[in-house]
Order: C-alpha cells, then sequence, then structure tokens
C-alpha cells in the first residue's frame, strides 16, 4: 500500500466520520429517548446518540473497505483523540464559574444535568473504550472478512463486521457507563439491547447506500486495499 498517495475524497470520510462521533456523544449524554415498547419484557429506550451514531460504522465500514485497514486505523485514532478533547473541553466549561444573567436563566445545575456527562469519568470513560474497542473489532472483522471472500458479498462483511463492533461498542459503553453512575443498572439491558437492534438494523438498512458508496470511491480513487499483508493491530497510528 502507497501511504503516500493522495485521495481527493478521503478527508471528507474522516470529517464527516469524526463529526458523527462527536455530536452523537453529545446527543448521548443529553437525552435518552424512550420508544414507548418492550420487547421481550425489556424496554427499548435508548440515548439519544444511537439516532446518529450508526452512521460512524457506516463510515468505518466504508473506510476499511475502500482504503485498508491502515488508514482506517489513523481515522479512528484520530476520532479518539478529538472525543477526548471535546471532553476535556466540556469539563473544563463546567468548572469555569458561570455569568450572573446565565445563572439565572440555565445554571451550573442545568448545565451539569444536560452536557455534564460529556465531561463526567463515566461517560467518557464509556463513550472512550466503547468506541475504542467497537470500531477497531468493526475494521479488523471487515478487513479480515474481505480477504477471505476475495472481495466477494461486500454486504456480508458490513454487516457481519457491524454485529460483532456494534456488540462490543453497546456493551462496553452502557457497561462503563452504569459502573460509574451515569446510567442506573436498572437500565443496562435494555439500553444495552436497545442500542444493539436500532445500530444493527440502521447498518442492514443502509446496506444499498454502503454499496454506491464503496463502488463510487473504488472507481474515482482507484483503490481497493486488501489487508493480507497488515497486522490487524489497534496499536500503531
Amino acid at each position: 500500500m502507497n501511504s503516500s498517495k493522495s485521495f481527493r475524497y478521503f478527508d471528507i470520510i474522516m470529517a464527516l466520520f469524526v463529526a458523527v462521533l462527536l455530536i452523537s456523544n453529545i446527543a448521548s449524554s443529553a437525552k435518552i429517548v424512550d420508544l414507548g415498547f418492550s420487547l421481550g419484557g425489556v424496554p427499548m429506550a435508548f440515548d439519544a446518540g444511537t439516532i446518529l451514531f450508526p452512521l460512524g460504522y457506516i463510515f468505518g465500514d466504508i473506510l476499511t473497505e475502500v482504503y485498508g485497514f491502515q488508514r482506517s486505523r489513523r481515522v479512528i485514532w484520530v476520532g479518539f483523540f478529538a472525543l477526548g478533547l471535546t471532553a476535556l473541553t466540556f469539563w473544563l466549561i463546567q468548572r469555569l464559574p458561570g455569568e450572573a444573567a446565565w445563572q439565572g436563566y440555565a445554571g451550573d445545575a442545568a448545565y451539569a444535568a444536560i452536557l455534564g456527562g460529556m465531561s463526567s469519568g463515566g461517560i467518557v470513560l464509556g463513550s472512550l473504550a466503547g468506541y475504542w474497542a467497537g470500531e477497531f473489532s468493526n475494521s479488523a472483522t471487515l478487513a479480515k472478512m474481505k480477504v477471505l471472500t476475495n472481495g466477494r458479498w461486500l454486504w456480508m462483511r458490513t454487516i457481519g463486521s457491524t454485529l460483532i463492533g456494534e456488540l462490543v461498542d453497546s456493551t462496553v459503553f452502557v457497561l462503563v457507563a452504569c459502573l460509574f453512575g451515569v446510567f442506573p443498572w436498572e437500565i443496562f439491558l435494555s439500553l444495552a439491547l436497545t442500542n444493539y437492534l436500532f445500530k444493527t438494523a440502521v447498518e442492514a438498512l443502509m446496506t444499498p447506500v454502503t454499496y454506491g458508496v464503496v463502488h463510487f470511491l473504488k472507481r474515482a480513487e482507484g483503490e481497493d486495499v486488501y489487508d493480507r499483508e497488515t497486522r490487524l493491530t489497534p496499536f500503531a497510528f
């Protein structure tokens, strides 16, 4: 793989990937959505970031499928550091003194209730751990499946890798968040199951779009990487 090769669309995909990651994590801290029904006795509820977060896995699939695991790994690390910077910024804002008029119509309590989760240890650790473990599981699985299938059955790779990546992500995120008291244990199963089902369903429904984007990028970029010799480790940049 020529690591110095320039691409027309790689930076755009990376920017969208990071934007989805940051927006979805802020939304996760802000609200929990109740779908109003249960599945097997488990109430279907999810943190609001779940609405957008599955797009991050779609972009991750596209990056790995077209540009390869090494470039995808670099983007995942960029997203990881961007998320860490976002959490640090919200933590700093929470500890700065609020202006008097703002305290009157909003105040520190409102900030802590809605956005404080982005600066609390539990949600930050949960987000970082879930994102890191899930995205690398997704990318490595897709890269390995592409080699094993010799590039056939793209739908199998995108959905199969997401089933693994989202399972790891959702479980780790909700588990860590509950351990640190961000979410009560009573809704652990509800959040983890709903997040997983919703995210994988979005991936499956978006498969035709993923096909279209992947085929367009492969033609436009002249790139279609097979990670036959690549070490599928996250511990590199």
